[in-house]
């Protein structure tokens, strides 16, 4: 049963095994399907307790059930939904990924504010938040439950998304000029619906996978280290929107998570080649770029 939890009660976990369902790049030699955007299935053990959870869906179902064929993995062991946040390319085709779950009820968690208005107007005005079939109706239609709220749910014991990051360093941005309507005006988003998951594995510590880290992946791992009370961080995996960023933003983050010391990053998307450079040249082996059809077991 999904709840809000509090520090104490997150929990552990006894093993957890992250397999990359979709990414923008491909394994080398594999048949998968590469794309722009992510998705994840993260399958949580705890005792004889196991929990599957798609993390994202990436923007084209096509591809993403092909690569899941390909794996062996039917879409019928979901048992919940995570959107990370409102963007077409973790986000289309959520419907249809329902539809191919095939049962009524599937838990869908996201932050309150995901179906808002979000566009760019460079290099011209383009909406780029929830696309139409993928909207409130047509989830619940295709058997999804909505769970929206600004805050941290826990989804078993060990596993719980970041709810509504907080904003705690100087030097990180959103990424891009991302728009929405507030009381009829234009204004900028800051993306407070950029939420994460984070599991906390037994004798390892925390793993946090990001969708975009547009609330920034320093922020992101310092909230989930206060969220937890857990201040090990084994490893980090998903996006973390440097791609147009200035080098100092990218050296001043690659400084500051070889402070939290993680055991691993995984990092690609929209990451960017400069900041996976910087990545590498930091964390040596314990950096790898991400691909789709990865598979980690921790």
């Amino acid at each position: 049963m999904l709840e809000r939890e509090d520090v104490a009660e997150i929990g552990e976990l006894d093993s957890l095994k992250i397999t990359v369902l979709t990414e923008d790049s491909v394994l080398y030699e594999s048949h998968y399907l590469g794309q722009h955007g992510v998705s994840f299935l993260l399958e949580g053990a705890k005792g004889s307790d196991v929990m599957r959870i798609l993390v994202d869906v990436g923007q084209n179902s096509q591809a993403l059930l092909n690569n899941m064929k390909l794996m062996n993995i039917s879409p019928s062991i979901i048992d919940a939904v995570v959107l990370t946040h409102c963007h077409y390319d973790h986000t289309q085709g959520v419907a249809r990924m329902l539809k191919e779950i095939g049962r009524k009820d599937i838990r869908v968690i996201a932050h309150r504010d995901i179906f808002r208005l979000n566009f760019v107007t460079e290099p011209y005005l383009r909406h780029v938040g929830i696309m139409p079939g993928d909207s409130r109706e047509e989830i619940e239609k295709a058997g999804g439950s909505l769970l929206l709220n600004k805050g941290s749910v826990k989804l078993m014991s060990g596993i719980t998304t970041t709810g509504e990051v907080k904003r705690q360093t100087d030097f990180e941005q959103v990424g891009i000029a991302l728009k929405t309507l507030e009381g009829g005006e234009v204004v900028d988003d800051q993306m407070l619906d950029d939420i994460s998951v984070v599991a906390n594995v037994s004798g390892k510590g925390l793993v946090i996978v990001t969708g975009c880290s547009h609330a920034g992946i320093v922020n992101i791992a310092k909230h989930a280290m206060e969220l937890t009370g857990c201040e090990k961080i084994e490893g980090i995996i998903g996006g973390l929107h440097l791609i147009d960023a200035p080098d100092d933003r990218i050296k001043r983050t690659v400084e500051e998570l070889s402070k939290l010391n993680p055991e691993w990053i995984c990092a690609g998307h929209c990451t960017g080649f400069k900041a996976q450079v910087e990545l590498y040249l930091a964390f040596r082996e314990r950096f790898s770029p991400l691909q789709t059809g990865m598979q980690i077991e921790i």
